[in-house]
């Protein structure tokens, strides 16, 4: 099904997209801030993404895309860093906005940050030979510990946004790799991560969810404030 993956952008987006115009979110207010976010982080990711395509760390099955290509990439894989982003950063700001005494503790935030910190550390010093988990791994660290000390209310709000994000996460990621399919969209070279799946989806497939999400949220921050001054 040559579709299926344009299907799965797509289907990510719809929903959001028209929501978006609610008149109690009125999320399009904020696509000045989202679009330049999700630009900035596609710099980063799509750059990784070429590079680990072309070394066979990862790459994708010519039977769910249509074979238009871009620098060796799928189409529909420059759509995820759009659909899906936007897709999640919607998801964020719907949930705060809905339940906005939702968020994790200053102590319980500290908790979390510090413990997947560590255990990222420990997978990188012991894992440093498989690149997916190497990069993933080491990136998310970078992004935590910024974040941290530049926006901690983010890192408060966003653990409980992501937790219910997960949910959407493992159907569609879970596609990708080869759930409810024949074969998977998207194949891995085990060799270079840990050959850990939760389900079909590798495990270093969570943080990079995780960091993905959470650049565009960080930017988004960024740009409001900046705008807030300015004003």
């Amino acid at each position: 099904m040559v579709y299926l993956y344009l299907l799965l952008n797509l289907s990510s987006l719809l929903i959001p997209f028209l929501f978006s115009f609610h008149p109690k979110i009125q999320f399009y207010k904020y696509w000045k801030f989202l679009f330049p976010s999700i630009l900035i982080t596609m710099l980063v990711f799509i750059p990784w993404d070429i590079i680990f395509t072309q070394q066979e760390f990862w790459g994708f099955n010519t039977t769910y895309f249509l074979g238009i290509e871009l620098f060796k990439l799928p189409i529909e894989e420059w759509l995820f860093f759009i659909c899906i982003p936007y897709a999640c950063v919607f998801t964020h700001y719907a949930l705060l906005h809905y339940f906005p005494n939702t968020i994790f503790s200053v102590k319980h935030t500290k908790l979390i940050s510090w413990f997947l910190i560590t255990v990222l550390f420990i997978g990188v010093i012991f894992n440093y030979n498989k690149w997916y988990t190497l990069i993933n791994f080491s990136y998310a660290i970078l992004l935590l510990i910024l974040i941290y000390n530049l926006n901690f209310k983010l890192l408060q709000e966003y653990y409980f946004t992501f937790i219910i994000m997960l949910i959407p996460f493992f159907i569609v990621n879970g596609i990708l790799t080869g759930s409810f399919i024949d074969n998977e969209v998207v194949w891995y070279n085990n060799s270079e991560n840990l050959n850990i799946r939760l389900f079909t989806i590798p495990i270093e497939d969570t943080i990079y969810a995780l960091t993905l999400i959470l650049s565009n949220l960080f930017l988004m921050k960024i740009f409001q404030k900046k705008r807030v001054k300015k004003n």
